[in-house]
């Protein structure tokens, strides 16, 4: 259900073909370092063709669009497990990228426009009804660049860690990659600093920033191409920051945690996997650890850990989630307290319908209908 990456040993064919490249750039000798407790008879062959170990719903849109209807009798070179193939268009039909038929739906085919992740591109139709497309736009880009925030040498970590404080935003990290990425534009039209001496002060990558604004601005063409509107900015409102959520959680509903122990243990509403906060998370080693949130994706290795994370409240959650993707979560703590919050909302949803009931009804006494009058009821 979410995208991950796994760090695993690499192949004897991919240690081979590295010795080759290497044995023919210059005379010398060749070194292959290999941990103590690690044997080179312990390597596979070969690793799975990642076609197998990938998330591929992006795949599947793909060819949906292509209409490639059969492609689960595709002639793969490798193919994927039926599972994956199944799991990536349950995905799809929850972010209502597919019609009853399971073919691409008006939106799915929109959403295929996007060179991004289905996810990515669901938040940025949703921000077209939110109107925060300016500030959504440059979250698409930030995350689909490579990192910006570079890993300090050693004896600057606290220095690097106070330079990027400075785009810190309490609403989350997706909020700070927008900081970042205004601050870059500011400081480059006011000033005289090269774009690589600032980003050596900020401890940021400048060929990454330089990336996201190339994806940004062709992501801005896509849009105009597909006649999608684009609003104003606005960052930095607490109407903005709530629409943002919405825009991120109408794609992102499926990469939700909760912090089980009030200690930073985040435990993924999907399955059972326990993570923590990436380093490089402006709420890592913070005293204010939110309880709830959406991250963009996590990564399994010795630390799990997940990456590029917002607060949410339940409350929204509840409000835009598909009612049958939370029915079809496993049982968890975390689901009976969200249940508990729709319980609890559900009475106001009732009030304000038995509201509107009475509005109509007075409405029907002043201006009653004639016998041949129909009323249609949309539901």
């Amino acid at each position: 259900i979410a995208d991950s990456v796994i760090t695993q040993p690499i192949s004897k064919s991919q240690a081979e073909m590295h010795k080759q490249i290497l044995g023919m750039s210059s005379s010398g000798k060749l070194f292959c370092l290999y941990p103590e407790e690690f044997t080179y008879k312990e390597m596979k062959s070969h690793l799975p063709a990642k076609i197998q170990e990938s998330n591929l719903t992006s795949m599947v849109l793909f060819l949906k669009r292509m209409d490639i209807a059969g492609f689960r009798h595709c002639d793969f070179i490798s193919r994927p497990a039926p599972e994956s193939l199944m799991q990536a268009l349950e995905d799809l039909d929850y972010l209502a990228a597919l019609d009853n038929d399971g073919n691409l739906s008006e939106f799915g085919i929109i959403m295929s426009e996007f060179p991004l992740d289905p996810q990515l591109s669901k938040s940025i139709l949703a921000s077209c009804e939110f109107e925060c497309v300016d500030e959504m736009l440059t979250i698409a880009a930030m995350v689909t660049a490579p990192n910006c925030f570079l890993h300090a040498p050693p004896g600057t970590e606290e220095i690097a860690l106070t330079c990027w404080r400075k785009f810190s935003h309490p609403a989350g990290d997706h909020f700070t990659l927008i900081n970042t990425a205004l601050s870059q534009n500011t400081v480059f039209s006011s000033t005289d600093y090269s774009n690589e001496k600032w980003c050596r002060d900020y401890f940021l990558s400048c060929s990454a920033l330089r990336m996201a604004e190339i994806i940004r601005a062709e992501l801005v063409e896509i849009m105009k191409r597909i006649e999608l509107p684009i609003s104003e900015p606005d960052f930095g409102s607490k109407e903005n920051i709530l629409s943002i959520k919405k825009s991120l959680l109408s794609g992102y509903f499926m990469h939700i945690a909760r912090d089980v122990d009030g200690s930073g243990n985040y435990l993924m509403l999907t399955h059972r996997q326990v993570a923590q906060l990436h380093p490089f998370s402006s709420y890592y080693n913070t005293r204010r650890i939110p309880e709830w949130v959406l991250f963009h994706e996590f990564s399994i290795s010795e630390d799990n850990s997940i990456r590029v994370v917002s607060e949410i409240s339940p409350d929204l959650f509840v409000e835009l989630v598909p009612q049958y993707y939370f029915s079809n979560l496993p049982p968890s703590e975390s689901k009976d307290i969200l249940q508990e919050v729709i319980n609890h909302l559900s009475p106001v949803s009732t009030m304000k319908e038995e509201q509107k009931t009475n509005n109509d009804n007075k409405e029907n006494e002043k201006f009653p209908q004639s016998p041949t009058e129909q009323r249609c009821i949309i539901q």
